[in-house]
């Protein structure tokens, strides 16, 4: 395991937001595709300016709690962009780090996901999800 690299890993070309594209197409894609953490990149679609996560968008949950409807959440969510609530300092990873660095930095920052960046464009994400499909491969 100490030989293997984030490159061995990650998941490549994650779906990606753009910082302009509302959060309901984030809601969307997170419900359907069954993803936490989606990297968000500037608006030509090449260097990564922010995160969203699941956790962002708890705020769906707390206008339920609210009591909005249905239609009420959904429209909520479309009057705000991606940039109203995505993190901009974004912890990165080269695809050449070690696996075991990697883990470190997840655990010690206490966040679920790495984007793996190389020469600067986004190449891929390293999620705990990852490190549990690959116990579940080497057992």
């Amino acid at each position: 395991m100490k030989e293997l690299k984030v490159r061995d890993v990650m998941t490549a070309d994650p779906t990606t937001l753009k910082r302009n594209d509302k959060l309901t197409l984030a809601d969307d894609i997170m419900r359907l595709g069954r993803v936490r953490h989606l990297p968000v990149l500037d608006d030509e679609g090449q260097n990564l300016v922010g995160i969203v996560t699941q956790r962002d968008l708890f705020r769906d949950a707390l206008a339920q709690a609210l009591g909005y409807g249905k239609h009420a959440q959904r429209k909520l969510l479309d009057s705000l962009a991606v940039k109203d609530v995505m993190a901009t300092e974004v912890v990165t990873v080269r695809p050449d780090a070690s696996l075991v660095y990697a883990a470190r930095v997840l655990t010690e920052r206490k966040i679920g996901c790495l984007p793996v960046v190389e020469n600067g464009r986004l190449v891929g994400i390293l999620t705990e999800g990852d490190f549990v499909a690959l116990i579940a491969r080497t057992s």
